[in-house]
């Protein structure tokens, strides 16, 4: 840890990467700081981290921030984003995140995203969830956690296909300009 102050977080960096722990956390970048300072303090840090054991960033991310860190040499990560978001009827796809809740959902009748194949997506419209979270049934946060947690896990199963197969910047550039065109509509 050590807030955004490179100098502390290296010199951490260095002191822990001399007791040869089984993997390395780096912690404290997701409780207000901006993306930006997360990436470069990432940028600082990681290359002081041992190559050969694994890296875990704590209480990150959005999919765009698992992209980015990914980038920086991040393993692995936790974070509520899919569980809490999806009790609020948010919900991520590669076209990037929608809110069932919206109005616009009430009778449409696509899975949450085409194409996936997570349980939800091949069996519940995005209206029928909808009409669930506002009728307050439980079942319709559970529905959009699912389906969250299926696209994530999806995504990371991606990420590593993409490193073995020496393309990740193709991968993450990609995914990155898909995950933006709702917001671009």
């Amino acid at each position: 840890q050590g807030g955004v102050f490179e100098d502390i977080r290296i010199r951490h960096a260095q002191e822990i990467a001399e007791l040869d722990l089984d993997g390395y956390a780096v912690g404290g970048l997701a409780v207000g700081e901006s993306h930006e300072e997360m990436y470069r303090i990432l940028d600082a840090v990681v290359p002081y981290l041992p190559v050969n054991k694994p890296t875990y960033l704590m209480g990150v991310g959005t999919p765009a921030n698992i992209l980015e860190a990914v980038d920086r040499g991040v393993d692995f990560f936790d974070c509520v984003y899919p569980t809490r978001n999806g009790r609020h009827g948010h919900v991520y796809t590669n076209q990037g995140k929608l809110n069932l809740f919206n109005a616009k959902y009430e009778l449409d009748t696509r899975p949450i995203e085409e194409g996936c194949q997570c349980p939800v997506c091949r069996r519940y419209s995005r209206a029928y969830i909808r009409h669930l979270l506002k009728a307050r049934e439980m079942l319709g946060m559970r529905l959009c956690v699912l389906h969250n947690l299926y696209f994530y896990n999806t995504m990371m199963a991606e990420i590593r296909e993409a490193i073995e197969a020496g393309n990740y910047q193709e991968y993450k550039k990609r995914k990155l300009e898909g995950m933006q065109k709702i917001s671009r509509n």
